[in-house]
């Protein structure tokens, strides 16, 4: 992967920098080695530009094995870039997709990398900030790394979801904040009320960093819904 970061670094980083001018914060925050988890909401697809974009390592994502198995010449686009901005396969074969997500978490920290999640599990419907899911307190738990809250500005205006390219005039950006601490907690990974709580606290983290309203509901619920009422016949009014 790392050929292709640093191409996608020297090709894109420049334009990106010049044509859409991100406003960025925190870097200092993020370690210059080892391990750490870079905890994220999830606005657009942007996000998996921008976020990286002013740190000098890689950060590595969490994304469905389907990404690399495609086949032809759409199969060989879609893993090359996949590869390119960081996504790591997640292989579901030996257990459930949460047990392989752990285990490909705690792989990648254990090589010193930094490993990113969404712990919302899915872009948002909106601009809002919604429930995280607890996998990231276990993951934080078990692997013992530092936690940086992370959260990225205006993507949603950048990119809404279903538009192909990134919007002219809108200015993106990232903050990173102080790592967390919650080595109160080792050893209770297994502790659903202490991951939850853990959860909250990234969340809240976010939130402040990020300025959002903040939805107690997970977001693939809300998008349920949604896609629902789209799907629903309107009402004759003969």
């Amino acid at each position: 992967m790392l050929w292709f970061w640093i191409l996608l670094r020297i090709v894109l980083s420049p334009i990106l920098y010049v044509v859409w001018r991100p406003r960025n914060s925190g870097m200092r925050n993020v370690p210059k080695r080892g391990p750490a988890i870079l905890v994220s909401n999830h606005l657009s697809f942007a996000d998996h530009f921008f976020g990286p974009l002013p740190l000098m390592r890689p950060i590595f994502f969490l994304g469905k094995a389907e990404y690399f198995t495609g086949k032809g010449i759409k199969g060989l686009i879609s893993k090359a870039f996949m590869t390119g901005v960081g996504v790591v396969p997640v292989d579901r074969t030996g257990g459930s997709a949460a047990e392989a997500a752990l285990e490909t978490g705690l792989r990648i920290l254990k090589e010193g990398k930094l490993l990113g999640i969404y712990p919302e599990g899915t872009r948002a419907p909106d601009n809002r900030l919604y429930k995280g899911k607890t996998g990231v307190a276990r993951l934080a738990l078990k692997s013992r790394a530092p936690v940086i809250p992370m959260a990225m500005l205006n993507t949603f205006e950048l990119m809404p979801s279903g538009r192909p390219l990134f919007k002219l005039g809108v200015r993106p950006g990232v903050k990173f904040g102080e790592p967390m601490d919650f080595s109160r907690y080792y050893g209770h990974e297994d502790d659903p009320e202490t991951l939850r709580k853990i959860t909250d606290e990234i969340m809240q983290a976010i939130r402040e960093l990020s300025g959002q309203e903040y939805v107690d509901r997970y977001a693939a619920e809300v998008k349920a819904e949604l896609a629902g009422r789209q799907a629903r016949p309107e009402d004759d009014d003969g």
